[in-house]
């Protein structure tokens, strides 16, 4: 009660504080975030949830920047896929029906979800290889004298 009527009465100490020991850094930068794959499957994990959202665990493939959301750490056989050549990984991803599987330097297994490129593009990492394809839509005669007829 002292303080609040002291602070009423504009009398309360005004201690500055101090700039050494402050730790706030803005939170993270996205140079800071590069996945370091020498690490293991725990720790790869860890590394790409505690980025996700921001700034986003990141590495390169295929010369571009790529960013890894959602991971989990994956205990099952090797699965299917196709592989992807990842920089700075002893072993490629596999790229499966689930999402992108990566290799910590245990031999255990990470899956993430979903990638998203450096202009901005979001995909579902299990689509890597067929994010360039594009399928023509095409229309029934009755879906074409309905469009015609919306217009």
């Amino acid at each position: 009660v002292e303080a609040v009527h002291l602070i009423a009465d504009g009398k309360a100490p005004r201690i500055p504080q101090p700039k050494e020991g402050a730790t706030y850094e803005g939170i993270q930068k996205k140079e800071n975030a590069e996945i370091s794959w020498d690490q293991p499957a725990a720790a790869l994990h860890n590394w790409i949830r505690g980025h996700d959202k921001v700034p986003g665990a990141w590495t390169t493939i295929d010369g571009q920047v790529v960013t890894f959301y959602g991971s989990s750490l994956f205990d099952a056989s090797v699965p299917a896929g196709q592989e992807l050549a990842i920089k700075g990984a002893s072993r490629p991803g596999l790229v499966t029906k689930n999402g992108l599987v990566v290799f910590g330097n245990d031999g255990k297994m990470v899956l993430v979800r979903n990638l998203q490129f450096e202009d901005g593009k979001m995909i579902p990492a299990s689509k890597y290889f067929s994010a360039d394809e594009t399928t023509a839509l095409e229309l029934t005669e009755e879906e074409k004298k309905m469009a015609e007829d919306i217009r």
